[in-house]
């Protein structure tokens, strides 16, 4: 990229900057004043056994609500009543809600499971914020199941990627893999169902003397209805703590919270890659401590750190020259994920906990043990990472020390300045180092946008030139608006050990205009149009562009719930070296300049119903030649209890020197004896390596999603065995302070 049109980028950066700063300053009345609410200090203590109606300590509490529709028809009042209480004690916080429904007969409930995704079911949910800083809180939800679901929220959900647990992982944003310690319990009846929160005070992070930022979400399954109580505009969801609703009438002590979580395990595994395989049998004991320095600052230890009960990684096929990315699901490094995130999610990770424990191979690096602080000081986020690994000697590894530190101060009008300093050290020689220093903040102009961006440095032994990385970006999210622009930058010496690069030593411009466009007509079975195009374009230090990506599409939603997404894709792919596409079978994609369009179609049914089905086709040129992708996947539920799911993605390419198939088939199924009582399976079948694989899991959780865990793992590979192991784990809390 030349240095004239570098200056343009940052010409068109600029002027968009402006132009949304602008627009903030226009009809910023349009938003209903926000509510608030009050909690009630109890002397006696509620039973919480989700009985609502009939408990006298509830009844004595006047109840609030007057939720309000986000979809199908924005600003409308809720088609079903919705009755809020909130009360406290000295050591709990308690929420009971009644959800009238006229046809109780018929709500949907589809997952039992911890942290099934309420989405698509009659639920109701609420978000903390117990800083009052308008941009960090934590979730709580259930349905008339009684299902437990939790997560953490910080920068109101921005900067999140690959949130999903069922698709595993985080990174910032929102993490659904944070499991706190509390209790929920429902009723159904006649009038509809209720449920009761009892949230011990020391599982949450607050500073005493503050109201709290709060907000409530209702799921009406039956009508499609979003329902909540401080008003969302369309573009946003219950994350958005800077429109949320206040809570007063707290008056808190500060709860002791210090919480030992051993385990034991046995695993019996046979590794077939080995000359003359034997079983071996090993024994584990370690364990986690917690301790809360204040309420707000945490001190968590980990020893002998073992991750045996989680799910494994999902099977990818590698079809371009560039990095895959796998999300990390492990749980100790998954709480306040979002304050040791920094840079661009899924691109430029400046801090990736997958490198602590796990090789490049996907091999596992034992965890010797660590610590980590992590909370707030006011408006400061502050954050303490290390961790010892041992060293494996077959692979040529050493110990390692991996050190983070990082220190965030929020200002008010959602803007913030950080810092963040990464170190991995070998142990057995001082010139076996790679060190990460960064910058990087935000400036919220007004409640509609945003700029934000980071710039980062590495250095190794190695004497390398352009050791940096930087992005800059703007955000505008507002009246069915959404905008977007940005500029990213990764030198050719940047090299973070620690984090994660997509692709590097690139320049990329990117840039999206999408709106979401509501039809007038209260009948119209249309919930929304969402027109859109993006752009997204690297360089390299040369001037030569190795990809462009134009995306023009517009998504079509139906109040039923089934939706339909049509695209047309303008691609560029410059090849500076031939490389394998096929990994294996020798097709050779030769260096040029390959410009091509595809078609892109996607359609998905109602995931409400028992049976739904969603796919993804892709049809058009690629690398002077076609390819053909389809993925399809099928959702069956039985009640409750049974889930399945059924993936099917297939890849078929004809280039001119030759043509190939790579295919992966993914069954997943569940069957929830109770919410915390569950058995799932993960069967894989990848043809580029002929591998099959299956991760087998039974989990009796207990508190925070410890317990019994057994989990057998059985691979082949073109019809041989590889890794196979059976592991039974337990994990108990002891909560030594109450």
């Amino acid at each position: 990229m030349s240095i004239h049109s570098i200056r343009n980028v940052f010409l068109f950066y600029f002027c968009f900057s402006f132009f949304i700063f602008a627009q903030d300053k226009v009809n910023t009345a349009d938003l209903k004043e926000r509510p608030i609410a009050r909690a009630e200090s109890l002397i006696n203590t509620p039973v919480v056994d989700g009985e609502v109606l009939n408990d006298e300590i509830w009844q004595a509490i006047k109840p609030f609500g007057n939720l309000s529709q986000t979809q199908p028809n924005f600003g409308r009042a809720a088609t079903e009543k919705t009755e809020i209480r909130i009360a406290y004690t000295d050591e709990t916080f308690y929420v009971a809600v009644v959800c009238y429904d006229s046809r109780p007969n018929d709500l949907v409930v589809s997952d039992a499971r911890r942290d099934a995704n309420l989405d698509n079911t009659d639920a109701f949910l609420f978000i903390l914020d117990t800083y009052k800083d308008g941009q960090n809180g934590f979730i709580f939800g259930t349905n008339s199941l009684g299902v437990e679901y939790d997560a953490q929220v910080d920068n109101e959900g921005q900067g999140n990627f690959n949130a999903n647990r069922q698709q595993g992982g985080t990174i910032g944003g929102f993490n659904l893999n944070w499991d706190g310690s509390w209790t929920v319990e429902t009723q159904v009846g006649d009038y509809g169902w209720s449920a009761e929160f009892a949230i011990p005070l020391r599982t949450l992070r607050f500073q005493g003397g503050k109201d709290w930022g709060l907000n409530f979400r209702r799921n009406i399954r039956k009508t499609n209805e979003i329902v909540y109580w401080a008003e969302m505009p369309v573009v946003f969801d219950l994350n958005r703590l800077s429109l949320a609703g206040t809570l007063t009438g707290l008056n808190l002590r500060s709860p002791g919270n210090l919480k030992v979580i051993p385990y034991v395990l046995g695993q019996v595994a046979k590794d077939f890659t080995v000359t003359d395989p034997d079983t071996k049998f090993t024994p584990e004991v370690g364990g986690d401590i917690k301790y809360s320095i204040t309420p707000s600052l945490t001190l968590d230890l980990t020893y002998n750190t073992d991750f045996a009960q989680v799910e494994v990684d999902e099977q990818q096929v590698n079809l371009d020259r560039f990095n895959l990315f796998f999300p990390e699901k492990r749980p100790f490094f998954l709480e306040n994920a979002g304050l040791f995130s920094v840079g661009s999610p899924g691109e430029v990770d400046l801090f990736f906990s997958r490198r602590i424990g796990i090789g490049d191979n996907g091999n596992i690096v034992p965890i010797i043990g660590g610590a980590r602080l992590s909370g707030k000081l006011n408006r400061t986020n502050v954050g303490l990472l290390s961790m010892w690994t041992e060293d494996v000697q077959e692979k040529g590894i050493e110990e390692n020390n991996f050190t983070l530190a990082r220190v965030n101060h929020e200002f008010k009008g959602r803007t913030a300045l950080g810092a963040v300093f990464i170190n991995r050290q070998g142990l057995q020689s001082n010139d076996n180092f790679n060190r990460t220093f960064a910058l990087d903040g935000k400036l919220g102009l007004g409640k509609k946008a945003r700029m934000s961006g980071f710039y980062a440095q590495t250095k190794d032994p190695n004497d390398t030139i352009n050791a940096h990385s930087f992005k800059f970006q703007t955000d505008y999210k507002w009246n069915g608006w959404e905008m977007r622009a940005a500029y990213t930058e990764v030198g050719q010496g940047f090299n973070p050990e620690v984090g994660f690069l997509l692709r590097s030593a690139f320049r990329k411009p990117e840039g999206l205009i999408l709106y979401h466009l509501r039809p007038k007509d209260p009948n119209s079975k249309i919930l929304e149009y969402r027109p859109h195009i993006s752009y997204r374009g690297y360089w390299n230090f040369d001037g030569f562009q190795e990809t462009g990506f134009l995306h023009i599409d517009n998504h079509f939603e139906w109040k039923s719930g089934l939706e339909l997404h049509t695209g047309v894709n303008i691609t560029t792919e410059g090849v500076v070296n031939a490389f394998d596409i096929s990994r294996g079978k020798n097709i050779l994609v030769e260096p040029g300049v390959y410009r091509h369009a595809e078609s892109q179609l996607i359609f998905f049914t109602n995931q409400s119903n028992p049976f739904s089905v969603s796919t993804r086709s892709v049809i058009g040129g690629s690398f002077g030649g076609t390819r053909f992708i389809e993925s399809i996947t099928g959702r069956f539920r039985l009640g409750d209890k049974f889930n399945s799911e059924l993936t099917f993605l297939y890849n078929n390419f004809q280039l001119p020197n030759g043509n190939f198939t790579a295919n992966i088939l993914r069954t997943q199924l569940s069957y929830a004896f109770k919410p915390n009582i569950y058995l799932q399976g993960l069967v894989q079948h990848n043809t580029t390596n002929k591998l099959w694989a299956a991760n087998i899991r039974f989990g009796w959780l207990q508190q925070a999603n410890t317990g019994l865990f057994v989990v057998w793992n059985y691979n082949l590979q073109d019809g041989d065995p590889l890794n196979n192991s059976f592991i039974v784990k337990y994990s108990r809390i002891f909560d030594l302070v109450r």
